[in-house]
């Protein structure tokens, strides 16, 4: 049912790139530029303006391309549909999740959807918030799941988890008088934060305020872009840094870290799906209301 002509004009278009899209499609490129000729010819117009090895996206091609998103939308949707009636399931769902999430609370989940549901098959990428919300943003993927409190107006955010971030270090080392942090205590100690544009920073950042503190009041000696860095880098040295309490929970077990309280500061942050505001895909609410009943 799938026009393959706009499939591959559609993978052309996200990836700007008739090589990328030929490897992607499993195709030669001649045939990637035979296809995308004839739909140019059945349309009357360019969709592509090659200039030397690059190519952009013409003012008619954005709209083609704003078109194909919606139909291969409602194809997947046709397709759930139809398998509902022949009680199956089926499809591809594709899932972006910020970085701690996909690391260590949503492949557990993830599993058991794909044991309930092994006729879809699923992907997750992974990125921080930004990333995220940009992907959905160019329809790359269907459903995100992130942490932070951004608010887009073109995309739809719906809450249904909770994480705590707690302040870790190496348990060999000393920090304070034993008790609570004060806040001069806290901009003591050197920390490593994660990285601009992250959920984690984000909401961090807000928490901080409570204390009448700023990220530029701490003891910053190293941003990095992810959590498992952040714990090596632990392990191997003094300091500290605000995680996720699912990310450290075996190195706590373990006695290896240690939270470090801090007075009248808890951070409790939400993680929250979101997706593009109007029509929705199916199979991504079958997994949301999938991930509902399997939390709570």
């Amino acid at each position: 049912m799938l026009d393959f002509r706009l499939k591959v004009f559609y993978t052309v278009a996200k990836r700007l790139s008739f090589t990328k899209a030929a490897e992607e499609l499993f195709i030669s490129q001649p045939a990637v530029t035979k296809h995308i000729h004839e739909l140019e010819q059945q349309l009357g117009i360019a969709l592509f303006e090659r200039i030397g090895n690059k190519i952009t996206i013409t003012p008619a091609g954005k709209i083609a391309l704003q078109y194909a998103d919606e139909i291969f939308t409602s194809y997947r949707n046709l397709e759930y549909d139809i398998n509902q009636l022949k009680h199956e399931r089926g499809g591809r769902l594709q899932i972006g999740a910020s970085t701690t999430i996909a690391q260590y609370f949503i492949p557990p989940l993830l599993a058991r959807f794909n044991q309930r549901y092994a006729d879809i098959k699923t992907s997750l990428v992974s990125g921080n918030t930004e990333h995220i919300e940009q992907a959905l943003l160019e329809k790359d993927i269907q459903l995100g799941i992130i942490e932070g409190s951004s608010r887009n107006p073109q995309l739809k955010y719906i809450e249904f988890a909770q994480d705590e971030i707690v302040l870790i270090s190496n348990a060999a080392y000393t920090y304070g008088s034993g008790e609570a942090l004060s806040p001069q205590e806290l901009c003591a100690i050197p920390l490593l934060v994660r990285e601009h544009g992250s959920g984690t920073l984000e909401v961090l950042t807000e928490a901080l305020k409570r204390l009448k503190l700023k990220l530029t009041d701490l003891n910053i000696a190293m941003y990095m872009s992810s959590t498992e860095s952040m714990k090596s880098y632990l392990h191997h040295a003094p300091g500290a840094a605000f995680l996720s309490l699912q990310a450290v929970s075996r190195e706590l077990e373990a006695g290896e870290f240690r939270i470090l309280p801090v007075k009248n500061f808890k951070v409790v942050r939400q993680f929250r799906f979101t997706h593009l505001q109007g029509q929705q895909d199916k199979l991504a609410q079958l997994f949301m209301k999938f991930a509902g009943k399997e939390i709570k």
